[in-house]
């Protein structure tokens, strides 16, 4: 929602209406990557502080400077913080703006991916271990050669291949590497360097991580997003075209990816064949929320199927401040997925 959308609303009404409660009330969550490890769920979220800075675009109102676990041990039930998992000042290549991350096992290891500023002002991905799935997570030294932008997503396939999903634009940088390398100029416009409207959209990007999950095992490659007639959705199609917050689920044998468009604020999805897609536009999984952003994440969780999510609801919409929830979610016996409304009219 625009920056100013929270300005008339009746937050209590809509805390009321809403349906469903933050997960915790203590800190300020977004961005939540949940996953069920050892039949308990954990959820990895960004930690939305107050910068004190005036709003914008880049998120620098944001002092996002570390990462806390929640674990729940059912959907319904409290969650449990575990603190801080991993802090920037320990990341040895990191400055700043740590956004949102995911995480995955393998082997008994738990691996946090996550996205931040280098030296340089550049968002890379970096990855961090731990013997936990509540951490705390230890940073290699060096980002993950050839990553950037944000929002990683790791999905784990039935072969036990390892696919990354990452990429956002505006505050992003997605749009900065249309050249392969670095666009420099114009730092502080998010609008710069974007397709035009009657361009194909930029696209999310995926790469098969090596066995041991801490680099790419290929180079990147475009998500595209088609409509049912098999064209490349458009930029300037900003109901569906992707923004940012990319995640993969298999349901049924079909790779379901979803993601935000960001600006217009809507969760949607796509159905593909394989990992790499394309992928057909195929509807909203969760209309607007309060707040400045919308991202999530879908699990499956003793045979039922749940979206993580946030809003500001809590915060009142003072600077957004984000709050992470859950809601059940429900497929259709065609493989579609019911839109949820995250408040009761």
């Amino acid at each position: 929602m625009p920056e100013d959308s929270t300005a008339h609303i009746d937050f209590e009404a809509l805390n009321q209406n809403a349906i469903s409660a933050p997960v915790v009330e203590h800190i300020y969550t977004a961005d939540p990557s949940a996953h069920v490890f050892n039949g308990k769920i954990y959820i990895y979220p960004s930690h939305d502080i107050d910068a004190g800075d005036a709003f914008d675009d880049l998120g620098s109102h944001f002092a996002m400077e570390d990462y806390h676990v929640l674990s729940m041990e059912a959907p319904d039930g409290n969650a449990t913080d575990h603190g801080v998992a991993l802090n920037v000042k320990d990341v040895p290549w990191a400055d700043k703006q740590m956004w949102a991350p995911d995480a995955n096992e393998k082997d008994g290891r738990y691996y946090l991916f996550f996205p931040a500023k280098d030296k340089q002002g550049i968002f890379r991905i970096g990855v961090a271990v731990s013997e936990s799935p509540s951490g705390p997570f230890t940073a290699q030294a060096d980002p993950i050669a050839n990553s950037f932008s944000i929002d990683p997503a790791v999905f784990k396939d039935a072969d036990g291949s390892y696919y990354m999903y990452f990429g956002g634009i505006w505050g992003g940088q997605l749009q900065r590497w249309r050249k392969e390398t670095f666009e420099a100029s114009q730092p502080e416009s998010p609008f710069a360097h974007l397709p035009a409207d009657n361009e194909p959209a930029l696209c999310a990007k995926v790469a098969k991580l090596t066995d041991d999950l801490l680099e790419f095992a290929e180079a990147s490659k475009d998500v595209l997003i088609v409509d049912e007639s098999g064209k490349a959705l458009l930029q300037g199609d900003n109901n569906r075209r992707f923004f940012e917050a990319s995640w993969m689920h298999k349901y049924n044998g079909k790779y379901y990816f979803s993601y935000s468009t960001g600006d217009t604020h809507f969760i949607c999805y796509a159905i593909g064949d394989n990992p790499y897609g394309p992928f057909t536009y195929k509807g909203v999984v969760l209309n607007p929320v309060v707040g400045w952003t919308t991202h999530h994440s879908i699990t499956e969780y003793n045979g039922e199927w749940y979206l993580f999510y946030h809003d500001s609801s809590l915060s009142k919409g003072v600077t957004h401040l984000r709050s992470v929830k859950v809601a059940k979610l429900q497929h259709n016996t065609d493989g579609t997925i019911q839109t949820l409304n995250p408040y009761r009219q």
